[in-house]
């Protein structure tokens, strides 16, 4: 009997089947994306979520650090993501100081993320110091991810892009503040650059899932910057990120051949090229002469 168009539909991942995942022992995987294409690829390759991530203006925009970002950069790139996805968990990540300068302006700008921009969820950085914003967040019915350790918005505060929570008391916080965060009804939780130990730690101690970058193979999931993933910069690349294609070579072999073959009069030929039946060119010149 063929499936019903309900049946063809891929099933959508919610926060909920994210929880449920940690409870089956299942790994989640999670990429970035930032475009149309790129989340329409994920989806089809099965990416459990897709996070709209800050990151954007270091590897789109071209800025030194995700600080510049607005709220209007992330949404325009969160519409893109959210037209080619359609199983994937969409997180949309709340860029510096659209949640830091009062409770009111953080649920107001998390709202934005569903209302305008078709997103799941957000993601926000910090722990005890961002607790009065995510349970607003949350009493308004819109699902929070945390994220701990290095927490790119603060990288002035840490001194640069540094690991995190080597320190006895340092760790200690960061436990503390996972632990907050779930109470707060966090769905998960990010924890970037910290030791694999304490990954692992943080972890088992929590029944919502850590998302780990950089933090070991405990975590309950895993997530990178596609960018990073792909190769696309020919740069230094944290320690942490794997390269699973070297994209930037190969983009730089094709615009060298492309140079190349337009300069020495090789592309476009005949196969790139829209013909002409013989009998409209004749008359097409025949008409140019008569006038």
């Amino acid at each position: 009997m063929p499936k019903t168009s309900q049946e063809l539909q891929p099933k959508k991942i919610t926060t909920r089947s994210i929880r449920e995942m940690k409870q089956r022992g299942e790994q989640i995987t999670i990429l970035t994306a930032y475009d149309y294409g790129t989340a329409l690829a994920l989806d089809r390759a099965g990416i459990d979520a897709i996070l709209v991530g800050d990151s954007l203006g270091m590897v789109v925009l071209g800025y030194p650090t995700t600080l510049p970002v607005t709220m209007e950069d992330m949404l325009h790139h969160c519409r893109a993501v959210a037209r080619g996805s359609q199983s994937a968990l969409l997180i949309g990540d709340m860029p510096f100081m659209s949640y830091q300068t009062s409770v009111d302006e953080a649920v107001r700008n998390a709202g934005r993320f569903l209302q305008e921009a078709g997103m799941d969820a957000v993601k926000l950085e910090g722990g005890r110091e961002r607790l009065d914003a995510v349970q607003a967040i949350l009493s308004a019915g819109i699902p929070v991810m945390g994220h701990l350790g290095l927490t790119p918005q603060s990288v002035h505060q840490f001194g640069g892009f540094r690991a995190q929570g080597k320190e006895p008391a340092a760790a200690k916080r960061l436990v503390e503040d996972a632990l907050l965060l779930e109470e707060a009804g966090c769905f998960s939780v990010v924890l970037e650059s910290i030791p694999e130990r304490l990954g692992r730690l943080v972890s088992q101690r929590l029944t919502i899932p850590t998302i780990g970058i950089g933090a070991g193979p405990d975590c309950d999931g895993q997530v990178l910057v596609t960018h990073d993933l792909l190769g696309m910069f020919d740069r230094f690349t944290p320690r942490f990120v794997k390269r699973y294609a070297d994209l930037h070579q190969a983009m730089d072999d094709a615009f060298r051949t492309f140079r190349e073959e337009v300069r020495g009069g090789i592309f476009p030929n005949a196969t790139h090229s829209v013909s002409m039946d013989d009998d409209h060119w004749e008359a097409l010149l025949k008409s140019l002469d008569e006038n």
